[in-house]
């Protein structure tokens, strides 16, 4: 925050608002990754070249913290500047080299302006700046980096197999700022078993959840300290087990598939477990007819509603690929729905649709009954997990593009092609963060997002007159918004309230034909007002709202107005959308 400009008894303070082949190609897919478990020293390094923004910080509600996100939808609800409308005209913003071996698996995590992604080449994890792409920090460990880091309460959290140092993979916690090791916690490996890293970790009240592919235990999934490393409880299945898949955890549960080594099928189970005490609550095993090695614990469980959806691959006979949506709480079949295309992605939900990638392309489904509502063709394997975000369905193909698809009907709205798929297969899983798309694909992490042209900055103050007030005075609050440019600002909203210890006398508003409208409290009432501009708003023009209130609080008291301004079009600095005035009654 900026310190406050004082004039006599006003002060003005404007303040910011910021803003994932069979076996070794299945496996990838399901775009999370693993880790293990029990404390470890290591030789991994963290290089912190640049200034971090401020990691520690309370992450954003619409940065995308872990692989599901914290709503364990791969949805980003929070997501208002790129629409069906204007995510056409997305551009290459930057990108950034993860190393020179093709085919990046980690998908990036997005907290508090800063992109954190996993290197299968250089065996590390980067903090990249997220509206430059300059590196921030890397931490080197002794292996590939396939998993997707998560973001929690200042520390990143991401599994590697130290097949160079220990034979045996590790989950890492560092210090999301600085990239310092806080610490490393391991469970046994196997040499001949080089996947123990690739499920992703999820963070949940103060704990971390993740799934173990290691062929040298029957473990599940650990639950783990996520201040100190200590494990809390693990679950043990018939096994030996290698779980691929990501937890997901909602409503004090832990949901996780994992299938049992080499058995052909025959225990391919998800499993749901208490959070607190990792206790089975229930498990669900499909009847495969046609029994393969790799089934279900490819794809990792979104939770939506109370109700859990998961898909199924037999990747041999297309009669038995499913999707399948259970009750959350008792693990009852609710319906599956045939996808004969070997669907190996992990599913997204958003606004009662499912939307699952396959070997041909993207399915979107009822989420309430399983009925196919679109598909769209990619031309090639989709293992890349959506991400859904205002209206557009972000996902990556095997051909080597990444996509944007209307969310309803699944008619293409762009795509970007990285080069040949022999090198440029989009693996990882796209993020959608405050208008900007992050993927890794080949060897290097991308961020699209709008041109410059495609923008229109607005910039709010507040204007109180007079500047000294007395109890019964009339006071009137200006909130001129102008529009900086380059493009028209359309549908702006201002948003204020009648301060405390002042009550309503009218509003007004001026500037640009079309005017607006507002919703106010009554006569002499308190509450908020919203006024929207009716149409659109020409560069270098203004907008202006006034609020004319009676000043109700006696002498000494501290009357604060606050008001924020947004619109359709997307905005490139939201550091001017926010203004706050303070004043004394005198």
């Amino acid at each position: 925050m900026k310190p406050p400009i004082c004039v006599t008894n006003t002060c003005v303070t404007n303040w910011k608002q910021t803003g994932s082949f069979r076996i070794a190609v299945l496996l990838l897919a399901i775009a999370p990754l693993w880790l293990m478990l029990a404390v470890a020293n290591t030789s991994a390094q963290a290089q912190t070249p640049n200034a971090v923004p401020n990691a520690a910080v309370t992450p954003s509600p619409g940065d995308w913290t872990q692989f599901l996100r914290d709503n364990m939808q791969r949805w980003n609800p929070y997501e208002t500047v790129l629409n069906v409308n204007n995510v056409g005209n997305l551009q290459l913003k930057w990108k950034f080299d993860l190393g020179s071996m093709a085919g990046q698996f980690s998908s990036p995590a997005v907290a508090n302006g800063v992109v954190y992604v996993g290197s299968s080449d250089n065996d590390s994890v980067y903090a990249v700046n997220a509206s430059t792409g300059a590196k921030l920090w890397s931490f080197t460990t002794g292996g590939s980096v396939y998993s997707s880091p998560a973001v929690a309460n200042g520390v990143v959290y991401f599994g590697a197999y130290d097949f160079a140092v220990t034979n045996q993979g590790y989950m890492y916690a560092l210090n999301a700022s600085t990239g310092a090791k806080l610490w490393a916690f391991g469970a046994g490996g196997n040499e001949n078993n080089n996947y123990s890293e690739w499920s992703s970790p999820v963070v949940a009240n103060g704990v971390v959840y993740v799934g173990n592919l290691g062929t040298g235990t029957d473990d599940v999934v650990y639950a783990v300290n996520a201040s100190t490393g200590a494990k809390l409880w693990s679950y043990t299945a018939p096994g030996p087990v290698q779980v691929t898949s990501s937890p997901a955890v909602a409503n004090g549960v832990v949901y996780i598939g994992s299938p049992t080594a080499n058995s052909g099928g025959a225990n391919d189970t998800l499993y749901a477990l208490n959070t607190s005490t990792g206790a089975l609550l229930w498990s669900f095993t499909p009847v495969f007819q046609y029994p393969l090695q790799y089934q279900i614990p490819l794809s990792s469980p979104a939770v939506a509603n109370g109700v859990v959806y998961i898909s199924s691959n037999d990747s041999e006979d297309e009669t038995y690929d499913y999707v399948y949506a259970l009750n959350g709480a008792t693990g009852a079949l609710l319906w599956s729905s045939n996808i004969p295309a070997n669907p190996e992605s992990s599913p997204a939900v958003a606004n009662g649709v499912v939307y699952v990638g396959a070997g041909d392309g993207l399915y979107a489904l009822n989420a309430d009954t399983g009925v196919r509502l679109w598909s769209y063709d990619t031309g090639s394997g989709v293992i890349s997990s959506p991400a859904v975000a205002n209206g557009v369905v972000y996902i990556g193909s095997g051909n080597g593009d990444v996509y944007a698809l209307n969310a309803s009907t699944g008619a293409k709205l762009w795509s970007y092609a990285f080069g040949s798929p022999a090198e440029f297969g989009v693996e990882s899983s796209p993020a959608v963060v405050d208008g900007v798309l992050y993927v890794t694909s080949g060897v290097s992490l991308y961020a699209f997002g709008l041109g410059a042209a495609d923008t229109a900055d607005l910039y709010l103050r507040i204007q109180p007159t007079p500047t000294t007030v007395h109890q019964g005075d009339l006071l009137t609050y200006a909130f001129p918004v102008w529009d900086l440019g380059p493009a028209n600002a359309v549908h702006e909203v201002l948003t204020t309230h009648v301060p405390e210890g002042t009550t309503l006398d009218y509003v007004r508003i001026s500037g640009t034909p079309g005017l607006g409208t507002c919703t106010t409290p009554p006569y002499e009432g308190t509450g908020e007002i919203v006024c929207h501009e009716n149409s659109a708003m020409a560069p270098n023009t203004t907008w202006t709202v006034r609020l004319v209130v009676k000043v109700t609080a006696p002498s000494g008291t501290v009357i604060t107005e606050n008001a924020t301004v947004t619109e359709d079009t997307p905005d490139p600095n939201l550091a001017n959308n926010a203004a706050t005035v303070s004043m004394t009654v005198q």
